[in-house]
């Protein structure tokens, strides 16, 4: 069966939609952008023209002409009787997004390779045959893997047993591990505003009510709000990014991580520590990791970030029968992780000093590069200067940024506009830009950036950002 898009769901991914422009045209402009970015699913069935205008208030001829660009455009196929269908030019389907084909790619925060990946997949291909004994359907980890993982925690301060770890496929797998696990239909899932897309992706798809936990620049975390949520709607789980958070790049401070903690353990809501941007230290120093206040905390990592995002290799931290929950419910998603990924991540959990020193090197050039840049070429954006991660996550004033996305496509520059990370479509004034690309990428970016933003200037916004959450 076609999925349907309801009106008031489209009404929500919309957001704040209209511009200076013709409406009939920001109304398709936007619509694109929610097929293109995969929070529409090609082949989705768009509501009637007259519902959804009386959804977003606006006349039934602005809906139809919106509909009729998005179908010359090749964005839409409609059928007498059956309605108006998302479609993706060229026959392609699903819901994940395009590759973007364009000379700039600022759509993922990733890094490039590790110099010494190279030389640990050579070390894993040289050992491979002494594990081709087994069967080669791991469903737990390689035990040296799991013990160079628990070594991992044991020397951040937090005591952990090879068997309190589980190898998965990366902390995305991981991710819907836990939430197949600890979600039930019907309960709630407190989520950072704004937050990883693909975590949103994972509990929509799970038809889970997410409830919002505000993040911002200026104050961090609301950790009053989320207690009150806990305490009020007992969610079953609760996702957070402790460490150079995505997109932020901001830390959950000391206080913050305690006060969180303890309120999930009074409420019995697991709190879900996504670690993998833990690694990406640039100014701030070390801080307990979020596991370390609570057995009630379950954490996910990653090499991902670190080495290369190509080396889908990510675990979970967690309570033994928390584990054997989760083993019992893995099959029905996967038949284990492959031994040779596992053999490269033990040599370079070996390397891991170095891995570290290397990775932040590129990052803080990076991120003071883009900062610069930005400064010289954009100064009216408000830039919060993140002390880790990979992205700097960006206030643009009065600036769509999805209008703004659709203009930097134009000019071969793909970005991923803010509503993208939040609910309901929070964020349209906010960008993430990822710094771990060259200094002539990031400089080529940053100028059409600039161009574009000039082209679509500036609209009034209908009610405060804020307001959303």
């Amino acid at each position: 069966m076609t999925p349907l898009v309801t009106a008031r769901r489209l009404t929500l991914d919309l957001g704040e939609w209209r511009t200076s422009g013709p409406a009939y045209r920001a109304l398709a402009d936007r619509v694109r952008i929610l097929l293109m970015d995969g929070r529409l699913a090609s082949g989705s069935r768009l509501p009637a023209e007259r519902e959804l205008s009386l959804a977003l208030q606006v006349s039934r001829t602005t809906v139809a002409a919106a509909y009729a660009k998005l179908r010359d455009d090749g964005y839409l196929l409609s059928i007498r009787g059956s309605g108006s269908t998302l479609a993706l030019p060229g026959g392609a389907r699903g819901s994940q997004p395009l590759e973007t084909g364009l000379p700039l790619d600022f759509t993922k925060a990733t890094a490039p390779a590790y110099p010494g990946l190279a030389a640990a997949y050579l070390q894993a291909a040289e050992e491979l045959p002494r594990y081709l004994g087994h069967d080669g359907f791991d469903m737990t980890g390689l035990p040296e893997l799991r013990e160079a993982i628990a070594g991992h925690y044991e020397a951040r301060g937090l005591r952990t047993a090879p068997d309190q770890i589980m190898v998965t496929i990366g902390a995305q797998h991981g991710l819907s591990l836990l939430t197949q696990t600890l979600y039930s239909a019907g309960e709630r899932i407190l989520v950072e505003q704004p937050t990883y897309p693909h975590a949103l992706d994972t509990f929509a798809a799970a038809g889970a009510r997410m409830l919002a936990l505000p993040v911002s620049a200026e104050s961090g975390w609301d950790v009053a709000a989320a207690q009150l949520q806990i305490r009020r709607s007992v969610p079953s789980m609760a996702y957070l990014m402790p460490d150079f958070h995505n997109p932020t790049g901001l830390s959950l401070d000391v206080d913050g991580r305690a006060r969180l903690s303890a309120a999930a353990q009074r409420e019995g809501t697991v709190l879900v520590a996504d670690e993998t941007t833990a690694w990406l230290d640039i100014d701030r120093g070390t801080l307990p990791p979020l596991a370390s206040f609570s057995s009630q905390v379950v954490t996910l990592g990653s090499l991902g970030k670190l080495a290369w995002g190509g080396l889908r290799i990510g675990w979970i931290r967690g309570p033994r029968e928390l584990l054997a929950r989760v083993l019992r419910n893995r099959p029905a998603l996967d038949l284990g992780t492959p031994i040779f990924e596992q053999l490269v991540a033990i040599k370079l959990m070996a390397d891991l000093p170095a891995l570290t020193a290397s990775r932040r090197r590129g990052l803080r050039e990076g991120r003071d590069t883009l900062v610069e840049l930005l400064a010289t070429h954009i100064p009216q954006w408000d830039v919060h200067v993140p002390d880790g991660g990979m992205s700097l996550w960006i206030n643009t004033g009065s600036v769509s940024t999805s209008a703004l996305a659709l203009a930097a496509r134009a000019e071969g520059l793909a970005i991923v506009p803010g509503p993208r990370f939040g609910m309901d479509g929070a964020f349209e004034r906010f960008l993430r830009i990822p710094f771990a690309y060259s200094a002539e990428q990031l400089s080529q970016g940053v100028q059409i950036l600039a161009e574009a933003s000039t082209k679509v200037g500036s609209s009034p916004l209908r009610m405060p950002l804020q307001a959303v959450i």
